[in-house]
């Protein structure tokens, strides 16, 4: 079955043989033999891979993977090396660096987000390629959703990053007042005027964190 590699294994193990997880294991067993599929099978749970759960210190929720050739990495508004920003991620680009002063990075890959423990989670882990949500509703956020409980059942406090209706639908699931959860509106260049530019949340996060005797997120890329 599954193999992460960390503290995930443990705490997901029930998870991946639960009758909803067959049949969506089925399913991608199937899209990925007679479709392109994204991200490679092998990054499908890269956001896990690379921030264990004792490791997380923020979370940012996003919706489904890129759907266009070589985007998806595995891991929320991140695409690989090498690969054009999306319009999204631009403006995260743009938030980024007037909340902290940095220079836009060169590179859309938020790699360097995860390993400092931000979990870059999409609430629906793969996507058929140029139809995005067609992997929604198939059992993904289910999975998903017992992710987001978990870490919400954590002793040590964390950030919750809710950019957008769909992932601010997930603030339910977050009822730990240890917590901090942040909202906005989404980085899409639809509603990225509506409240997600000035939200600063990339230094409310640190903030939170540092409040609490903890270490904050080292968000330079």
């Amino acid at each position: 079955m599954v193999n992460i590699g960390n503290g995930w294994d443990a705490l997901l193990k029930d998870e991946f043989q639960k009758d909803y997880y067959l049949e969506l294991r089925k399913f991608l067993k199937f899209e990925y033999s007679h479709y392109r599929v994204y991200p490679d099978m092998f990054d499908i749970f890269n956001a896990l891979k690379l921030c264990d759960y004792g490791d997380v210190k923020a979370v940012l929720l996003g919706q489904d993977p890129y759907h266009g050739a070589g985007q998806a990495e595995g891991l929320c508004f991140s695409v690989k090396d090498g690969v054009e920003k999306p319009p999204s991620l631009k403006n995260i680009f743009k938030e980024y660096t007037a909340d902290l002063g940095y220079p836009e990075p060169a590179s859309g890959s938020l790699r360097g987000w995860a390993e400092s423990g931000v979990l870059l989670l999409n609430t629906a882990l793969t996507v058929r390629e140029g139809q995005p949500n067609s992997h929604s509703g198939k059992g993904w956020e289910i999975f998903t959703d017992r992710v987001i409980e978990l870490l919400n059942e954590r002793e040590r406090p964390m950030v919750f990053i809710l950019w957008g209706r769909n992932a601010r639908s997930k603030k339910a699931l977050i009822t730990s007042p240890r917590h901090l959860v942040l909202e906005a509106a989404h980085p899409s260049p639809l509603s990225a005027s509506s409240g997600f530019f000035g939200c600063r949340h990339f230094s409310k996060t640190n903030e939170f964190l540092k409040s609490a005797g903890l270490e904050p997120v080292d968000w330079k890329l």
